[in-house]
């Protein structure tokens, strides 16, 4: 163990580290978070993490080993928060709607929690929903990573649903989350693309103008896709 906590100390020689100990962890799990939300997996360089963390390579292979640990560890550390705060609303609902819950306030409970850590404009949730909507669409091995870290909320949700449309289809229920998720990880990337489209009228950091749509058009889609049984 010294010998470890000695080669740690010789991998901040020459830099000027933000940090120590957990905060050194965490600044350089932000500064990898900031650029894999930026450029994707494949864009991002350990030594550029190093550089943007203002830390040696040594000392991110010491603390999460190679790259895709550095990017599991990254992506793992909001997951857990996302996951606890969506089961508690869904929980919370179901409690208290028991007998009259709908597809809508359903959905609600279930993104409102991204959007209400999107409304404190923290920089790092930002990164953070843009790198899942990049993870969201890769092919190789984007299904595989959302498989591990989101699919017991996921299910949660399904369920939940089934309750609310006791006649639905499982695999209704699945393709509406399908498109649900499409829908929520592109408003929350915020990307700017509706205000170009919109000359303006629209913006993608109005996050109020979102909730005010966005619950409702999902629920009233599955609702639809329900219903003509297809």
């Amino acid at each position: 163990m010294a010998r470890a906590n000695g080669q740690a100390g010789g991998a901040l020689r020459g830099r000027r580290p933000k940090g120590q100990g957990p905060d050194l962890r965490q600044s350089i799990l932000d500064a990898a978070e900031a650029l894999f939300s930026r450029h994707g997996f494949y864009g991002v360089t350990v030594r550029q993490v190093a550089s943007e963390a203002g830390v040696d390579t040594a000392l991110i292979h010491y603390y999460f080993g190679a790259k895709r640990e550095l990017f599991d560890s990254v992506f793992a550390r909001r997951a857990e928060i996302l996951n606890d705060a969506r089961l508690a609303a869904l929980r919370a609902y179901a409690e208290n709607q028991a007998g009259a819950m709908t597809p809508e306030g359903i959905i609600e409970a279930f993104i409102d929690p991204l959007i209400q850590l999107s409304l404190t404009n923290d920089e790092g949730w930002k990164n953070y929903f843009r790198l899942v909507a990049l993870v969201n669409n890769t092919p190789a091995w984007g299904g595989e990573t959302m498989h591990r870290f989101f699919d017991p909320v996921v299910h949660e949700l399904v369920d939940t649903l089934k309750v609310a449309l006791p006649d639905a289809e499982m695999r209704d229920l699945y393709w509406g989350y399908q498109f649900l998720t499409g829908a929520m990880m592109l408003t929350l990337s915020e990307t700017g693309r509706i205000d170009q489209l919109s000359d303006g009228l629209c913006r993608s950091t109005d996050l109020e103008a979102v909730r005010a749509r966005l619950y409702a058009w999902c629920a009233a889609g599955l609702s639809e896709v329900v219903r003509r049984r297809p």
